[in-house]
């Protein structure tokens, strides 16, 4: 029988002080590919913590975007999870990823900016 399916949700973010830079949005730059793997290794152990861990597989960063100030970078990922996970509640992944970044305030050495988190299912 196959396995449990694979179910996303888009998670968006901007960061107040990475310069968005136009090889930003170019996928497959090297600076698109970096700054990607940098979000990524900030972000999967956020969920992997959050009460999705155990179904958690991992985000991909989409895209970045630039944000109302020059020095602001949106960040798009697609994240994936384990479609065995019962129900998956955006307001309560919202909730725990806002409280491990200090109130959509910081990640990792970054600063965010307060109301740029979306989580949605």
């Amino acid at each position: 029988s196959p396995g449990p399916v694979t179910k996303q949700f888009t998670l968006n973010l901007t960061i107040t002080n990475l310069r968005f830079t136009t090889d930003l949005e170019t996928p497959n730059s090297a600076k698109f590919n970096s700054t990607a793997k940098i979000m990524q290794h900030y972000i999967d152990p956020l969920l992997q913590r959050s009460s999705i861990g155990p179904y958690f597989s991992g985000c991909k960063v989409t895209g970045f975007r630039s944000g109302r100030d020059r020095d602001d970078t949106g960040v798009d990922a697609v994240c994936s999870y384990n479609g065995s996970l019962a129900r998956f509640d955006r307001e309560k992944v919202y909730h725990e990823l806002s409280n491990m970044t200090n109130g959509v305030t910081r990640l990792g050495h970054y600063s965010l900016e307060k109301n740029s988190l979306y989580v949605n299912g």
